[in-house]
């Protein structure tokens, strides 16, 4: 997908960049893959896969939820920051929180928001369930992309959520693994809203945006240490 396709395939989704927009985001994809070069960010070095299955597939999130009725988003396990990053740029109201693991991931996006001169982000490196101690219940919306399985995924991301509010995860074509963790996203006080399957244009792969709303607070005893998480999922 190159960026006139990209801009065209955003079309669809109601999305009109404003030219300071496509400017941020090809600054973006060649900055990733420049940095790219000497840090290991993705296994995606090529620009139209960029657009494609990061920017373009990061946006789709918006078939699950109108992003403009929110106010603060934390993207969970966000890497090179797929979607946080690109929803920073594209919904520049958003205050905007990206966490991850791994801070060298971390470090790039410091540069980047300094390069493009973002306002309202910020960065955490560490752990969800560690960043959950200080920040439980405080997001109206909790992101993450096929960052692990569901069950896993919603011990991480459930605890951080408002009540009423949202966690969405873009998940790949498993299907059978949104199904499981139905049981667990219920002990964690969600209830799936809906699941919108689809296919990204072009390379025609499978994509599942998985709309879960907040109905009740979530235990005190989540989330676990991550040891106990891995070792031992919620069923």
């Amino acid at each position: 997908m190159n960026k006139e396709n990209f801009i065209i395939e955003l079309q669809k989704l109601n999305i009109n960049l404003t030219p300071k927009q496509i400017s941020d985001l090809d600054y973006y994809c060649h900055f990733l893959i420049e940095y790219n070069q000497h840090t290991n960010l993705t296994a995606i070095k090529e620009e139209n896969q960029v657009y494609l299955k990061h920017f373009y597939d990061s946006l789709t999130i918006v078939k699950g939820l109108d992003l403009s009725k929110y106010h603060n988003l934390i993207d969970i396990g966000t890497g090179a920051g797929f979607p946080g990053m690109v929803l920073k740029i594209v919904f520049p109201h958003l205050n905007i929180t990206l966490l991850d693991s791994n801070n060298k991931k971390i470090t790039f996006l410091q540069q980047l928001a300094e390069k493009l001169n973002l306002t309202n982000i910020n960065f955490f490196h560490g752990r969800a369930e560690e960043f959950c101690q200080k920040n439980r219940e405080t997001f109206e919306i909790v992101t993450a992309r096929a960052v692990s399985n569901m069950n896993i995924l919603a011990e991480l991301c459930l605890p951080l959520v408002k009540k009423d509010y949202y966690f969405i995860a873009l998940k790949g074509s498993n299907k059978e693994e949104i199904i499981d963790a139905q049981n667990a996203i219920s002990i964690l006080g969600g209830k799936i809203e809906k699941n919108i399957e689809f296919n990204l244009p072009i390379e025609d792969s499978g994509r599942n945006i998985v709309v879960i709303k907040k109905i009740k607070n979530t235990p005190n005893v989540y989330p676990r240490r991550y040891e106990k998480i891995i070792k031992k999922p919620l069923k």
